[in-house]
């Protein structure tokens, strides 16, 4: 259904070769190039520019791959959905951040799977970024993030509210305190998400507000992986910056210690983000009633 030209432009700027796209495509070079010259003359303009011996893509072939890109994804999503429809199940692409992947949202996920045999789930762990694009260009059914999608065209859904605290080992001499400065973790080994990720960009922007700079602070470790940084952090090798409700279950069984920071209220919400158009309303609604039942369970436990 989809005109063959689509899959031979994403891959031409994928590769940055005719040849290299050909050899991918089990194509002819000079069929690559009429694919493109082809696509050059429908849409009146230029597509590539050759630059240091790789083709690269000009601003008007940019705006077209991501267009390419979305053809694609929704002729996927057509198909996904016809299949479904003959056999009586629903796809259901889910992109979680990282910080997602350590709290109740993995939890709540899993048991809506669990509860409906017909609902295939699939969860795909990306950067806010990444998955704002991804839900832009129908590769993503939804996206559970800690973020809203301001400036942007997509729908959202409040799941939660969460604030940033100061994670480190009860053997830390800062744990016996009620609640730190800015000045006491700047003098502590840190160890830190990425500096792209949300936790970190709230934590700088904070930071700013007040002053002050995350170049002032000992940081020897930048990981990626949140489950990494808690075993870090509970192994006394350094104190984190991280959302309160990654820490909550080690804190509740006594295995780590979380303070506040005067003066630095990092406060965030978790959204469930989906596009206008976006068929299946009613699972938001149950993921959003899974999400708060289990929330209330869980801190009534530990209560």
């Amino acid at each position: 259904m989809l005109d063959a030209k689509i899959h031979t432009l994403i891959t031409v700027a994928k590769t940055r070769s005719f040849t290299r796209a050909a050899r991918e495509l089990s194509l002819t070079q000079p069929a690559v190039s009429h694919h493109i010259n082809q696509l050059e003359k429908e849409l009146g303009i230029t597509l590539f520019i050759r630059k240091k011996g790789a083709l690269q893509l000009t601003k008007q072939g940019d705006l077209a791959l991501k267009y390419a890109r979305r053809l694609v994804a929704l002729n996927e999503g057509l198909q996904r959905e016809l299949w479904d429809e003959e056999h009586n199940i629903k796809h259901l692409r889910i992109g979680i951040t990282h910080t997602a992947e350590s709290n109740l949202v993995a939890q709540v996920l899993a048991q809506y799977g669990s509860e409906h045999p017909d609902v295939l789930i699939t969860i795909i762990t990306d950067s806010i970024k990444k998955l704002y694009n991804r839900l832009e260009n129908y590769e993503l059914d939804i996206a559970i993030v800690d973020d809203s999608p301001i400036g942007r065209s997509l729908n959202s859904l409040l799941l939660d509210t969460d604030y940033l605290v100061c994670a480190m080992a009860n053997e830390n001499q800062l744990s016996s305190r009620a609640m730190l400065t800015i000045d006491d973790i700047r003098k502590e080994r840190m160890i830190l998400r990425l500096p792209k990720s949300g936790t970190i960009n709230l934590f700088v922007d904070t930071l700013r507000s007040l002053g002050r700079s995350i170049d002032e602070f000992n940081v020897i470790l930048e990981v990626d992986n949140i489950a990494t940084i808690k075993d870090l952090v509970r192994l006394n090798m350094g104190v984190s910056i991280l959302p309160y409700s990654t820490c909550l279950d080690e804190v509740q069984k006594g295995k780590m210690t979380v303070l506040s920071v005067e003066n630095m209220s990092m406060m965030r919400q978790t959204n469930i983000v989906y596009q206008q158009d976006f068929s299946h309303k009613e699972i938001l609604q149950d993921l959003l009633q899974l999400y708060k039942e289990r929330s209330r369970r869980f801190r009534s436990v530990y209560r």
